[in-house]
């Protein structure tokens, strides 16, 4: 006996697609917080570290002759890196009220100064004064850098992938302003503006913490 039935697909309603829309919308939405969570638990671990080696002091070796990491470098990492953010937060903010060009200029700013707090969190290496392992202080400004390296990178990268993402947009859909447009890579395009910029808070905040903890206190 043969089978009647015949498998048709899944079907392509306007219904689905658009549910399928808000599907991907919100994974965006939940991926970026869930990496965001992931980052904190992470600056966690470092910042109980430093508090608790600090008041234990054991053997005095918490920062012997209060050693502290080049000021100036530092100053220069946390202002290129809050400069981003506040590039990143701009441009999202022109964005949203229309103007795809400032998005774009504050953006590619965004990228400049981000890859140059890159650059000096690099070289700040070159002229520490002390070495990793010589106190507790050495011990944690040693990972701090380290982290700060891979959030910088990732702070860059996601701004300029971003802002490539918009101008992709603009050159391959038709009709004015197609980023603004209902079609859904516009549309999945604005979703990742917003996570973006909202992740660029948190580091500038995340930022300003730890560069009191190690440049201040």
């Amino acid at each position: 006996m043969s089978n009647t039935l015949k498998s048709t697909g899944p079907s392509d309603t306007p219904e689905e697609r658009e549910y399928e829309m808000r599907a991907h919308i919100s994974s965006i939405w939940t991926g970026s917080r869930l990496f965001i969570g992931i980052y904190t638990f992470m600056l966690a671990s470092l910042v109980f570290s430093y508090f608790y080696l600090r008041s234990s002091n054991n053997g005095l070796l918490w920062r012997p002759d209060h050693v502290t990491a080049p000021r100036p470098y530092g100053l220069l990492v946390f202002g290129f890196s809050l400069l981003t953010s506040m590039l990143a937060y701009f441009g999202r903010k022109r964005l949203v009220k229309g103007s795809f060009s400032d998005f774009s200029v504050a953006a590619w700013s965004g990228v400049g100064t981000g890859l140059l707090a890159l650059l000096f969190q690099i070289l700040e290496f070159s002229h520490l004064g002390f070495f990793p392992g010589s106190s507790g202080y050495a011990s944690c400004f040693v990972g701090f850098a380290v982290m700060n390296i891979g959030t910088l990178v990732i702070s860059a990268y996601w701004l300029e992938t971003t802002v490539a993402r918009g101008m992709r947009i603009r050159r391959e859909l038709s009709g004015d302003n197609p980023e603004f447009s209902s079609h859904p890579r516009a549309r999945a395009f604005r979703a990742d503006v917003a996570s973006m910029a909202y992740f660029q808070v948190f580091v500038a905040l995340t930022g300003a913490l730890l560069f009191a903890m190690f440049y201040l206190m």
